[in-house]
This record gives C-alpha cells, sequence and structure tokens, in this order.
C-alpha cells in the first residue's frame, strides 16, 4: 500500500528531540510512574510479574473497565490498541476499500489524510469555520454536499484537534442523523475528552446509533501517552474486523501498558487524572492568553473549550508567509518547533502547545514571539 509521508509526524519525529523546546505537542504534560502509584497502581506486584505476551486485543480486565465508561457496551464492543493513532489505522484498513467514499473534517489530525488515500479511497472534507465570536462551527452546506448516499465512513476529532472545538448536543445530532440516513459509519475520536477548560464532560457519541465507533485512549486528558494505549468502542462485529487486522500489525499492547491503564481507566482515577489536566489549563492558558494579546499585531485567537493546544491565527504582516515557512524560521533561529497550520489541512495558522510546566511554556512563547517577530519584518530568508 503505497502511503504519502505523513507530514506533520515526520516533521516531529525529526525535531521533536533535537529543538531546544518543543512547543508542537497536544496532550498535557506526562505523568510519572511515581504519580501512578500514589494513583493505586501496584508497583511491587508488577516488579513479579513475568513479561510475557498479554491478549491481542486486551485483557479481559481492561476491556470491562473501558466499556464501563461507555453505557450499554461490554468487552466485546472494545478492541484494545497501542495509542489512539492505532485504533484509527485499523479501522480505517478494515473497512475502507479503493473507490470507497470517505469524509474527513478539516482541520484535523491528518492521519485518517494519509491511510485512506493509500487504500484508494476517494476524501472529500467538510470544513470546520470559525464563526462569530471566534466559535468554530461546521459547514453544514459542505457538511451535507460530502456526505451522501454511498459515504462509507465520516471521521471527525470531538474535541476537536487542533481547535479545541467541541461540538454542540445539536450538531452530534444532527451528524448522527445525516449518517444514519445515508448508511455511513461515524468515527468520533474522542481522544481529547477530559481535556475540557471549564463545564462539563464532552459527551460522547457513544450509544447514539448502531452507526457510531468510538476511539480514544490515554495519551491526551489523561497525560499518559507513553504507555501507547488505545482503544475502539463499536459494534461487535466491527470490532472483529478491527481485531484482525490488529494481529497482523503489532498483535497486542504490552503486558506494563494493560496493567498500568487498567488503574487510569478506574473511574476514580480517570476524574483525578482529569482534574490534573484541568488545574494545568487554569495555570495555562491564562498566560497564553494574555502572550497572545501582547503579539495581537501579528495574532488573534480565541480561548478554546478544550484541549492544551492554541491555535492561532496569522494576522498583519505575519499572514502573508506560508505557515511552513514561519516553523522553518523559528526552528532555524529560536530552536523551538511549533506545527503549521498547513499540516492540520488549514494554512494561516500555527498549532502551539501550552500543556507543559511553567517555565517550558513561557520561554517557548517568548522563542516565538522573537522569531515571529524577525519574520514579520521579513529579515530572514529560509534555507528550506
Amino acid at each position: 500500500m503505497p502511503m504519502d509521508v505523513f507530514a506533520m509526524e515526520r516533521m516531529q519525529s525529526t525535531w521533536e528531540n533535537v529543538v531546544e523546546r518543543d512547543m508542537s505537542e497536544s496532550g498535557i504534560r506526562a505523568v510519572t510512574l511515581r504519580e501512578m502509584v500514589e494513583l493505586g497502581l501496584d508497583l511491587p506486584a508488577m516488579l513479579d510479574m513475568p513479561l510475557g505476551y498479554s491478549q491481542s486485543n486486551g485483557t479481559v480486565g481492561l476491556r470491562e473497565r473501558i466499556a464501563a465508561l461507555y453505557p450499554g457496551a461490554t468487552a466485546d464492543h472494545i478492541e484494545v490498541t497501542n495509542g489512539t493513532s492505532e485504533a484509527n489505522y485499523v479501522l480505517a484498513m478494515s473497512q475502507l476499500s479503493s473507490g470507497d467514499r470517505f469524509a474527513l473534517e478539516l482541520p484535523n489530525y491528518l492521519q485518517l489524510w494519509g491511510v485512506p488515500r493509500g487504500l484508494g479511497a476517494a476524501m472529500e472534507t467538510f470544513h470546520l469555520c470559525p464563526g462569530a465570536g471566534g466559535a468554530w462551527t461546521i459547514d453544514w452546506d459542505e457538511f451535507d454536499r460530502v456526505v451522501t448516499e454511498g459515504t462509507k465512513l465520516v471521521y471527525l476529532t470531538n474535541p476537536n484537534n487542533p481547535t479545541g472545538a467541541v461540538l454542540t448536543q445539536a450538531d452530534m445530532e444532527r451528524i448522527v442523523a445525516r449518517c444514519e440516513r445515508v448508511g455511513a459509519y461515524l468515527v468520533a475520536d474522542e481522544v481529547y475528552q477530559g481535556s475540557e477548560f471549564d463545564g462539563p464532560l464532552t459527551p460522547s457519541f457513544w450509544g447514539m446509533s448502531d452507526r457510531v465507533v468510538v476511539t480514544s485512549g490515554l495519551s491526551k486528558a489523561y497525560g499518559i501517552p507513553g504507555v501507547r494505549i488505545g482503544w475502539i468502542v463499536g459494534p461487535p462485529d466491527i470490532v472483529a474486523q478491527c481485531w484482525a487486522q490488529h494481529d497482523y500489525i503489532t498483535i497486542g499492547p504490552s503486558k506494563l501498558s494493560d496493567a498500568i491503564a487498567s488503574v487510569a481507566v478506574e473511574r476514580d482515577v480517570r476524574r483525578r487524572l482529569y482534574d490534573r489536566t484541568r488545574v494545568i489549563l487554569h495555570e495555562n492558558v491564562p498566560v497564553v492568553d494574555a502572550w497572545v494579546g501582547e503579539m495581537r499585531h501579528l495574532l488573534a485567537w480565541t480561548p478554546p473549550p478544550a484541549t492544551a493546544m492554541a491555535f492561532v491565527r496569522c494576522r498583519g504582516a505575519l499572514a502573508a508567509w506560508p505557515s511552513e515557512e514561519i516553523v522553518a524560521h523559528l526552528l532555524e533561529s529560536r530552536s523551538v518547533l511549533v506545527v503549521p497550520g498547513s499540516h492540520l489541512g488549514l494554512e494561516g495558522y500555527l498549532r502551539i502547545w501550552m500543556g507543559g510546566a511553567r517555565d517550558v511554556l513561557t520561554d517557548g512563547l517568548a522563542r516565538i514571539a522573537g522569531g515571529l517577530d524577525e519574520v514579520a519584518a521579513a529579515t530572514y530568508v529560509t534555507s528550506r
């Protein structure tokens, strides 16, 4: 299967461990193993654990605990994967063939831009657009033109990567009704659920229709990306098809990761991890908001209702520059990495991480500000 280079992931893999300040991340700063012990992980018991193979679709105990988060689900509705990215990958591999029609929300994490194209699916897109007050809303005319009879899968992230937008209940009902009407499956990537700045937990699409499949994982709002645990929640026949794909790729998650995840997804522990995420956001979002205010000659934003990402719009003299060239200059002149909007399907924006420690955040923002002022003054020529 020929695959396009995944531009954002390749850029991050190349630079994130080289630059002095990585501001390209998308989750909250990672939880330590010591913190997991404080949350109930039995580390002494794990020290005596034989490091053999785990169950390929996730142990029954972990799948039951994940299922408990989704009313009406059982262990047979769950497939445990190596991160949410693998969940999305095996879904695409199991459900799409050459010529199938696939609808993708933009801007977005573009994993499911590349995989369907590699499979020969016909790619169609609908957009979130900034509306009154800066809130991002679906272009419904475009959505209805794209999601029609013959559409096989519809993919979206809620809360959205990179805008942080959260769909209303009416939006969710309209999307599900459209998918049911045309016979499409909705793939709702909910990995940012739990990263809300204020207000209630973002509702899940799960249970709204038998044509809904949810993907999620520990990488973002939980703050546990290093264990690489994600999951699929869907009709058992879809989950079984995904498991068949999983057997050909990584076979299954690690035994250690399964054990850590089994603690993390317990309801009380999940709540405490989400509370930790909210505390970090309450510390950092005002810092970013004040910084954007100081940079208003070049940047604009509306603080998002969820996620640890600032998706800022380039304005003034900065708006004339392609986002990839801006990022290249920040790399070269300030040793700081951010994500260009073009890597997320929307030019004219930058995605900046705001989930790190305070000193990381303030240093990163200072570096970005200096580099952006240089770009706006056209004081450089890119070497890329």
